[in-house]
């Protein structure tokens, strides 16, 4: 099998680094390396970021009528290059081909949303604010952005952040994660063959030290961020102290509330879905469950269909879960697991020991229950980022709110309920970003903003939505009066008052 070496991309083309430092990237089913991808040098990303500020001398001219062809087109070559990019998450991620598939509509939607450029970069007017005067506002854009992904969504996650940048007129630096890089680098790809300009859009890879550059880079004005808390927190402290505009999406301890009126069989499948679907490397994975009065009754139900799902390689199509995505990260959720039990948790099902029959290699881990979970355990104080899903038993939903509303954390949460009355409360009461109502991974449609808070989200804008056209640009207020030929003046006026 040959292994690729992925590129950088600067000026509109692929650029072979420079760089001494190369890292393989795995197929987490069989530890195969299928790639390898370098770590840029200082050089290299200011060379993408030079490229990227000439490119927005004109490509900030460009009219929103032509970047919005250029964004249909896009949007048409992803849908058609689909099955190929699913392949490609699924190779490098570990995904599910179904779910890559799924990753893949889901980063179609921004694109979609961004090819109504024309009606989303509005300004606004007021005729005869003042004797003779017209006040409006122009949407610009403000330069060089840049954005760092993290690995659970290679497609999805770019398209969160470049597609409307791009479209609002900004040229951009992406520095995707390194350990699945190439369904982005094919994304990047069918980006220019749509028709985007050398220079708008580039990328450099890379860990620490390029992410830091790009943080303290002065020809960079904006900054995406979508990753872990701890990475996260680093990022927006460094690149605001640079004088960037930070956006910063992180980490998660999602809760899914289970009212005993809901529909049982919905419920269960739902939850048990969200949880370990994609071996629970979700950052809107509901990973705990509140089981809410009668409804603890119901767990028996809840282990017995988790044990039916199927462990396996993400390229049979009949598997519920993947792999995770590397040995480490394997390692991590296998101590945690053992810690849960340390702690005291049941362990009502353990995934700890599973194996998949051709595949002795994966870093798979099967889904995993904990009951009797406390607040103070790790297992429920750490995100963990795989299969293992906690379950709190609790009286009321009162109870489930204030359980919920004291954890730090507000990236999604999600009730299921028949009542419009529990829904309305919980919405209304609960401290979180993004709330489901009988759906259980809430991630808005491309339309809506995505909208963590507290703990999950620093920035005071999210990708997609209203908001993203916001990050993105820079309001310009013009104040207007034109004078009639040969009209005398009324004399000094040396007050702020217009006259």
């Amino acid at each position: 099998m040959s292994v690729r070496e992925i590129p950088l991309f600067i000026d509109g083309q692929p650029v072979r680094s420079q760089s001494p430092e190369w890292r393989d990237v795995i197929n987490p089913a069989t530890q195969e390396v299928v790639a390898r991808v370098p770590f840029a040098t200082v050089d290299e990303v200011n060379r993408a970021v030079a490229s990227a500020k000439e490119a927005f001398k004109s490509w900030r001219k460009v009219s929103l009528a032509q970047r919005m062809r250029i964004m249909l087109k896009f949007q048409a070559l992803v849908r058609e290059h689909t099955s190929e990019l699913a392949a490609l998450i699924t190779e490098e991620h570990g995904k599910t081909l179904p779910d890559a598939e799924g990753e893949v509509g889901r980063g179609l939607e921004v694109i979609e949303h961004a090819c109504s450029i024309t009606s989303l970069q509005l300004g606004e007017i007021a005729e005869n604010a003042a004797g003779g005067v017209n006040v409006y506002s122009l949407q610009q854009p403000i330069g060089v952005g840049a954005g760092i992904t993290a690995f659970n969504f290679p497609v999805m996650l770019p398209c969160f952040m470049f597609p409307l940048a791009i479209a609002t007129g900004n040229t951009f630096i992406l520095k995707p994660s390194e350990q699945d890089p190439t369904s982005t680098m094919r994304l990047v790809e069918l980006a220019h063959e749509a028709g985007i300009p050398a220079g708008v859009l580039n990328v450099v890879h890379g860990g620490a030290d390029v992410a830091n550059q790009i943080c303290d880079h002065p020809d960079i004005k904006a900054l995406s961020f979508i990753g872990s808390t701890h990475v996260g927190t680093h990022i927006y402290n460094r690149a605001g102290a640079a004088g960037k505009r930070v956006q910063s999406m992180m980490g998660a301890k999602n809760h899914c509330v289970i009212m005993p009126d809901a529909n049982r069989s919905q419920a269960i499948n739902n939850v048990i879905g969200s949880c370990f679907g994609a071996a629970g490397q979700r950052c809107m994975a509901n990973s705990v469950v509140v089981l809410v009065g009668e409804a603890k009754e119901w767990l028996p139900e809840m282990i017995e269909r988790s044990k039916e799902m199927k462990v396996g390689p993400g390229t049979q199509r009949d598997a519920d879960l993947g792999p995770l995505v590397s040995p480490q990260a394997r390692d991590r959720v296998v101590s945690l697991i053992d810690a849960g039990v340390a702690e005291g948790a049941t362990l009502a099902l353990d995934g700890r020991n599973i194996s998949v029959d051709g595949y002795p290699e994966g870093n798979f881990v099967g889904p995993t229950i904990f009951t009797d979970v406390k607040p103070e355990m790790r297992i429920y104080s750490e995100e963990i980022f795989g299969p293992v899903m906690c379950v709190v038993c609790v009286d009321t939903l009162d109870d489930a709110i204030e359980f919920i509303n004291a954890n730090p954390n507000g990236n999604g949460t999600s009730i299921f309920t028949s009542s419009g009355w529990a829904a309305r409360r919980y919405e209304n009461d609960i401290d979180v970003g993004q709330v489901g109502i009988n759906v259980p991974i809430p991630v808005p449609v491309a339309f809506f903003s995505f909208t963590g808070s507290r703990a999950s989200k620093l920035g005071d804008l999210g990708p997609n939505g209203k908001q993203a056209i916001q990050f993105w640009t820079q309001t310009k207020t013009v104040t207007s009066r034109w004078f009639e030929p040969d009209s005398e003046s009324l004399g000094v006026n040396t007050t702020i008052s217009m006259k």
